[in-house]
This record gives structure tokens, C-alpha cells and sequence, in this order.
């Protein structure tokens, strides 16, 4: 089976290879001979109740600082493909919204990975809402007296902001922090949403586990260890990546959410535990790809594309 490809990503002359899980699946796409083509958001455009987009051919190779090669710009009806992966990175904001309302009128005559009505249904730190018995105690609100009542209860709390990314803003407060004021303070001017509350969880010292996925089913994982001095897991805020095993907790995680995210048709996901509480679901355009295959474990794009040509032939 030969598929017509188009990606919405931000622009590839601007990923890191070495850690970039679009840059994966478009690896794998390309060796069994789909046709790419490349586009970034601001190049969508709806007129007549059709999405157009401004796409280039592209061509890809696992050399950093020669990556790829794009030809020729043309204007094309999306409808025309057989898939589109909407892989732009957040931050999940209206542009983000907006892009996923161009897309539905597209899926799933063509089939478009994640579904754009559930992606945008299924914020990370909101959809995750749907199985507190998984994470930890979690508090979403902008309200002073709320807050202040959550901190009395738990103690020592984390604080982000709801649609944040990468680890960017996110603060550790003990009990008896004297920023707590002036962070509530940068927070409610900074943010127009609701932030996120949530029991510190010590344990993340040993790392902050990514599971990836596929289709409903767990397909892979990294262990994300912070840098000394730092709260944060993420790999691009200086975590370091670490080979891992699925605990029996891990698994019955990913038993509990797999039939929710296939019914939503969310075909790869990458979810974040933290000594076996769930803390994120991630649909936007999770990572980890790439660093599970470098630490001896599956390459995932191998079975993100098996479910996507299988889903193409029903």
C-alpha cells in the first residue's frame, strides 16, 4: 500500500533529528514509500467550506544538518490525501484550536492522526480528569481560596500552567513557601485559564516516565531523569533519558485509558507517570519516539504506520 502523506508540523528546518518523533514517523513513511509533503500551519486556508494548504514534496534523511529537502510549493484540496498527522508542537492555544476545526472537514474521509475533534476535545492536563483514581490529588483552578485550601490540605504542591509545555512554568511550593503570593500573583496575570495544582510527588527524583501508545496499547517507555537542581523531566529542559520496564501499575494504566483512547481515535499518545500515578495525557504531538529506539527498545513508528496503512484498508 502506497499513501499519499501530508504533515502539519512546525517547520522541519527547525527540529532537532536526534530527538524528534515527527522526524521518526516521517523516516518510516518515507522507507515504505509513501509519498510526503510538508506544510505548517499558517498555510492552511478554508474557502468554500473546502481546506486548502501551500504543501512541498519532501524528502528526508537521518543526517543532522542535512535532513531534508523540499521541492517545489503547490497549492492542493487536503481532501486529496489519503492521511494527514498533525504534528505542530504546542502551545495549545486558539491557533492550535482553530487548525484542528480546518481538519475535521477532512476526517476521516481522509484519515488525519490524532483525530483533530479529540485532540482538541482531550487537552493534556484536562482529559487526564477522567481517571482520578490513576494520578495524583489535582486541584484546576484560579481561585485564591481554592488554592490556598488545597495547598492547607497537601503541603508541598506543584503549580503549572494548564495548557504549558515542555516543563516551561512549572514551580514546586512547600508548605511554608513565602513566594506562594508573588507566584499566584505572575500566574493570574500571565495566564487568562484556570492553572494546575497538584501534589508534589518526591519520587520523581528516579524519573518521570513516558509511555508511549499505539492505538490504545502500550508499544514502549523511557525513563525520564531531572538534572540535579532541576524539578523537571522533560528532555529538552535537560532530562536525561533512561531504558525502562512497565511496572504492574504502568500496565494497569495503560489498561484502564487504552479503550478511552481508542474510542476517541487517538492512534499515538504518549502518557506521563510518576511512581506509578498518572499525571498527563499527552495528544498533541507526544515525543519519545526516538529515544526509546536509541535505549535497545521498539522503533514505534514501525507500528504507528502498520495501524495507520490497516485503518487505511478498512
Amino acid at each position: 500500500m502506497v499513501l499519499s502523506v501530508a504533515v502539519q508540523m512546525d517547520h522541519i528546518s527547525r527540529i532537532n533529528i536526534a530527538g524528534d518523533s515527527t522526524f521518526a514517523l516521517l523516516l518510516e513513511a518515507q522507507r515504505r514509500g509513501h509519498g510526503l509533503v510538508h506544510y505548517v500551519p499558517d498555510q492552511l486556508a478554508m474557502r468554500g467550506g473546502e481546506v486548502f494548504a501551500t504543501v512541498e514534496p519532501l524528502t528526508v534523511a537521518d543526517e543532522a544538518g542535512a535532513h531534508f529537502t523540499l521541492g517545489e510549493k503547490r497549492r492542493v484540496r487536503l481532501s486529496d490525501f489519503d492521511v494527514v498527522l498533525l504534528r505542530q508542537d504546542p502551545p495549545f492555544d486558539m491557533a492550535y484550536v482553530t487548525s484542528t476545526h480546518f481538519l475535521e472537514r477532512i476526517h476521516p474521509h481522509t484519515l488525519v492522526v490524532n483525530d483533530p475533534a479529540s485532540v482538541r476535545n482531550a487537552p493534556e492536563k484536562i482529559f487526564v480528569t477522567h481517571f482520578p483514581d490513576l494520578m495524583p490529588p489535582t486541584l484546576i483552578s484560579r481561585d485564591l481560596d481554592e488554592i490556598k485550601a488545597f495547598r492547607a490540605e497537601y503541603g508541598d504542591v506543584v503549580m503549572k500552567p494548564l495548557y504549558g509545555h515542555g516543563g516551561g512554568a512549572v514551580f514546586r511550593l512547600t508548605a511554608d513557601d513565602l513566594n506562594f503570593g508573588s507566584l499566584y500573583d505572575f500566574f493570574a496575570v500571565t495566564f487568562r485559564e484556570p492553572w494546575v495544582i497538584q501534589r508534589f510527588l518526591p519520587e520523581v527524583k528516579q524519573g518521570d516516565k513516558r509511555i508511549i501508545l499505539v492505538d490504545g496499547v502500550a508499544a514502549g517507555a523511557v525513563n525520564r531523569v531531572p538534572s540535579a537542581g532541576d524539578l523537571r523531566s522533560n528532555m529538552v529542559r535537560g532530562g536525561a533519558a533512561r531504558p525502562t520496564d512497565l511496572s504492574d501499575r504502568e500496565k494497569e494504566i495503560c489498561a484502564r485509558i487504552g479503550p478511552a483512547l481508542r474510542e476517541r481515535g487517538l492512534l499515538l499518545v504518549g502518557i506521563d507517570v510518576i511512581n506509578g500515578n498518572l499525571t498527563e495525557i499527552n495528544v498533541t504531538s507526544p515525543t519519545g519516539l526516538r529515544a526509546i529506539k536509541r535505549l535497545g527498545g521498539p522503533d514505534i513508528a514501525v507500528e504507528v504506520w502498520d495501524r495507520i496503512e490497516e485503518k487505511r484498508a478498512r
